[in-house]
């Protein structure tokens, strides 16, 4: 790869990851409008990298209350709030793993190509009409739900006062993101809004929420990556960093957005791109 495929898929990695505009949506579109080739296994991984460490840096105090949580579910240490908020964190991640792995395992894909009308898995996919159809739709639709949950949700709740039925309702949510177009963190927040949550713990529980699935998405892609070029570890260790840097900027600017502002600049934009490309296809 060159240095300008591995800067752009670094800096829309980094960016779409966290703001609610779907980052598959934007990493799938580059391939259509500039023609390079797929980045392959070793570059996902890569990317997925960047995008968990920058989470882990930035909301390093919550991250290190989580594995409180955890080591005191085993027994070593007493954190009784902290092992509740972990495990509604592990019970929020349920449903992406298990949808996540039937997509990977071919189970969904007669219900996915009936529902969507595009096949799961086909060689010519960038070149789907029906795909970037799916994806503008998506874009659109979410888009226009974050709106109204951003409009109408009440800001009650802190992440501290998350319950299993919250991490369960937000986890199924996220699942649905594994449909480009739809956007982890928008689906999320959508349904963290609608529960109660304020803008920015609803963009924090996201995050938090986002690290044992982004950290599942690598890997679900080690298979592959053991049969990638080694040649490829230095691109990939470049493409990582400067991926952590985006997704850092990106987070920094987000929390300290939605401190002050509703999420309506990124409903416009979803549905502003969702009909170019409807048009434009």
């Amino acid at each position: 790869m060159t240095f300008l495929q591995m800067l752009i898929i670094a800096v829309v990695q980094g960016i779409t990851e966290f703001l609610p505009i779907s980052s598959s949506g934007h990493l799938i579109l580059i391939s259509v409008f500039t023609g390079f080739e797929d980045q392959g296994p070793m570059i996902d991984i890569a990317v997925h990298v960047g995008s968990l460490l920058a989470i882990i840096v930035y909301f390093f105090k919550d991250v290190m209350g989580l594995a409180r949580g955890g080591f005191a579910s085993v027994g070593i240490g007493k954190a009784p709030a902290e092992r509740k908020l972990f495990w509604w964190i592990v019970l929020g991640t349920i449903p992406a793993v298990i949808f996540g792995f039937a997509i990977k395992l071919g189970f969904l894909n007669g219900f996915v190509e009936s529902t969507f009308g595009i096949p799961i898995i086909e060689e010519d996919l960038l070149a789907s009409i029906r795909f970037t159809d799916l994806i503008a739709t998506n874009l659109i639709v979410y888009g226009i739900l974050l709106g109204l949950a951003d409009y109408f949700g009440k800001e009650e709740k802190t992440f501290e006062q998350m319950t299993w039925r919250d991490g369960l309702l937000v986890g199924m949510a996220q699942a649905l993101a594994l449909v480009p177009g739809t956007s982890r963190s928008g689906v999320t927040m959508t349904a963290a809004r609608l529960l109660g949550y304020g803008r920015f713990e609803a963009a924090r529980f996201s995050f938090l929420l986002s690290i044992p699935a982004v950290a599942g998405a690598g890997v679900l892609i080690i298979p592959d990556l053991l049969e990638a070029d080694s040649s490829l570890l230095l691109e990939a260790v470049i493409t990582g960093a400067m991926t952590f840097v985006a997704a850092f900027a990106t987070m920094a600017f987000l929390m300290n957005f939605l401190k002050r502002a509703s999420m309506m600049v990124f409903v416009l934009y979803r549905v502003a791109m969702g009909c170019a490309l409807l048009y434009f296809f």
